[in-house]
């Protein structure tokens, strides 16, 4: 049988009503009997009753996590991040996917919010005034997205771009394709600033093939389209969309890299399972879902808008070099 408050209380040597305060409420109470209680509680693996905790704090110790697409493998290392370091706060996570979809994301955002302390939305796609919207609302942290007011941790995406050029530079190439991904997609607009400022400095022609799908088959679309620019490298959005381009590219026989190099970004599992191995710039995505949810806390623990505006966070990405890339073909070679 589980065991009960009475059941902690009797071997802590306190009222039951003490171990619900130095449970839920633990600054009013005394440091030594707050420890007295919670050895009990660990010694009899008493877990407290949420929705009873929730009455006394106001709180109902769940959080909310909104993606836009579960089956790119990008965001279950995120939820990975968010789901571990809950736990240690014994929060719950309830997890919501939009499917990609903008007009819908609001809606959703406003059902959970309904039901969790705050939400963590990662790269949400609807506009900055509906997020911000959404965040007077409710206690919000954006992962992978930047709106005034709202607490963020965010990639480094310029500087990861700027990594990949640089590479790609230093093997000899000059023309270089670009992939994008999502059209309203935060971290592809800033992702393409990074590239054109590291092509300007390394005085290399950057040429935009267009937006896809962030996906396997939107890879595979614009494969075709790469190899007509006659660049002899491609960066895409993220390992998805470069590993659709590798497949496409070996049926039409062009070699990778001999042919053409190919960059991604993420660094999802995938990418190094990949032939040829995947060079990609690696973000830290569990790490990410970590701090949202150390951000959301914070912010719940204090709502005041000095502490919002100090919840900010940046996490460089990592230039992984594998097999995909490769020193530029020679201009005279037949």
């Amino acid at each position: 049988m589980p065991a009960t408050i009475r059941d902690v209380a009797r071997l802590a040597g306190v009222s039951p009503s003490t171990v619900s305060r130095a449970l839920s409420l633990p600054d009013v109470v005394n440091p030594a009997t707050r420890a007295r209680v919670r050895a009990a509680a660990e010694q009899l693996g008493y877990e407290p009753n949420r929705a009873a905790r929730g009455l006394i704090t106001g709180r109902t110790g769940n959080i909310g996590l909104v993606v836009p697409d579960l089956a790119n493998p990008f965001f279950p290392s995120v939820v990975k991040g968010v789901q571990a370091r809950a736990r240690l706060h014994d929060v719950a996570v309830f997890l919501a996917d939009t499917d990609e979809d903008a007009a819908a994301e609001a809606g959703l955002v406003r059902a959970l919010a309904k039901q969790v302390d705050g939400l963590i939305l990662c790269s949400p796609r609807a506009t900055e005034e509906e997020l911000a919207a959404v965040a007077r609302e409710t206690n919000v942290v954006l992962v992978n997205r930047l709106v005034e007011g709202v607490p963020a941790v965010t990639f480094d995406n310029e500087g990861g771009m700027r990594q990949a050029i640089a590479h790609l530079v230093a093997l000899g190439h000059r023309r270089i394709a670009w992939v994008g991904g999502p059209k309203a997609s935060w971290s592809s607009a800033h992702r393409i600033i990074g590239l054109y400022a590291a092509a300007r400095d390394h005085g290399v022609k950057l040429v935009d093939v267009g937006d896809f799908a962030p996906t396997y088959e939107g890879g595979m679309a614009a494969a075709d389209q790469v190899v007509a620019t006659g660049a002899t490298a491609v960066v895409a959005y993220n390992d998805l969309i470069a590993i659709g381009l590798l497949a496409r590219l070996h049926t039409r026989g062009i070699s990778v890299p001999g042919d053409l190099s190919v960059v991604g970004i993420d660094g999802i599992a995938m990418a190094r399972m990949s032939r040829p191995a995947l060079t990609t710039v690696r973000l830290p995505k569990q790490k990410a879902g970590e701090i949202a949810v150390e951000l959301l806390l914070a912010v719940l623990d204090d709502p005041d808008p000095d502490t919002i505006i100090a919840t900010r966070g940046k996490l460089h990405g990592e230039l992984i070099v594998r097999d995909s890339t490769g020193v530029a073909p020679d201009p005279a070679r037949p």
